[in-house]
């Protein structure tokens, strides 16, 4: 495969039970399409615990998250910590996350939520692991929070951006990278996203598919299922490249050198 325009999907679910019947063939669909390299999301201590198999399956191609997302947080319990560490002393491990706040569905109680987002914040500032943010309806709480503990992070990412202006903002002044999605594809509700990913600085602007979901509104010919692949970041791609007035191959360079920088990774 031509590694010039190796891309990197830095959210596949892949341990979702969706691709439970095809995952290897889910795989090489992408890199075929160019992803040279995943980074499996982990949503909670066994999501966790199987990205990291999966990514021992896939030496160099797939590495992992390792964390809680608040959906998950009142599953938090005593031990998780001490579990988490340990997870996150693994080399495939390359960030603290998915962590943070979600006040949209608030599966977990909000206190529960900003507690379990405080402890992972704290074991991101003493691995040293990068953190993998997930933020809804919850922006003022969230970045209060992370205001606190960011001069402790080595870096951060907000992962899935969908929101406005304002909040962009916030998350740059914070130096925090950003993750787009399909949404940008989405012309009912991405459309906003398609004049604000200009304001992301080409060095903190990052791709993923965060497959299953967010499958992109449209792809030409429609796939048969709603099911996203990571495969289809090459059109993720190709939309960003269109939307900030570049081409597609310095678009693949740019997001795919910020990936490696921030979860300190080689390119296979």
């Amino acid at each position: 495969m031509n590694t010039h325009h190796a891309l990197i999907d830095i959210s596949a679910n892949l341990t979702h039970d969706s691709f439970d019947a095809d995952r290897e063939a889910v795989i090489r669909r992408a890199q075929t399409a160019g992803v040279a390299q995943f980074i499996v999301t982990g949503s909670d201590l066994e999501h966790s615990r199987k990205a990291l198999e999966l990514c021992r399956q896939w030496p160099g191609t797939l590495f992992a998250t390792a964390g809680t997302h608040p959906h998950q947080a009142k599953e938090f319990d005593a031990a998780a910590p001490a579990a988490l560490r340990t997870l996150l002393a693994a080399p495939e491990v390359v960030a603290v996350g998915e962590c943070g706040l979600d006040y949209f569905r608030n599966f977990s109680p909000q206190d529960n939520q900003r507690r379990v987002f405080e402890t992972q914040l704290k074991l991101a500032a003493t691995t040293g692991k990068p953190v993998f943010l997930h933020q809804r309806d919850a922006h003022a709480d969230f970045t209060a929070i992370l205001r606190r503990w960011r001069p402790r992070l080595s870096a951060a990412v907000v992962h899935c951006f969908t929101d406005g202006e304002q909040e962009l903002r916030d998350y740059l002044e914070l130096d925090c990278h950003i993750g787009i999605t399909g949404w940008i594809c989405d012309e009912r509700r991405g459309r906003h996203l398609r004049e604000l990913v200009r304001l992301i600085p080409a060095d903190r602007l990052m791709l993923e598919t965060d497959a299953p979901y967010l499958l992109p509104r449209d792809l030409n010919p429609k796939p048969h299922t709603h099911r996203n692949e990571p495969m289809y970041l090459a059109h993720i791609c190709a939309t960003v490249a269109e939307c900030v007035a570049k081409l597609r191959k310095q678009v693949a360079d740019e997001t795919t050198a910020n990936a490696r920088r921030f979860f300190n990774i080689l390119l296979k």
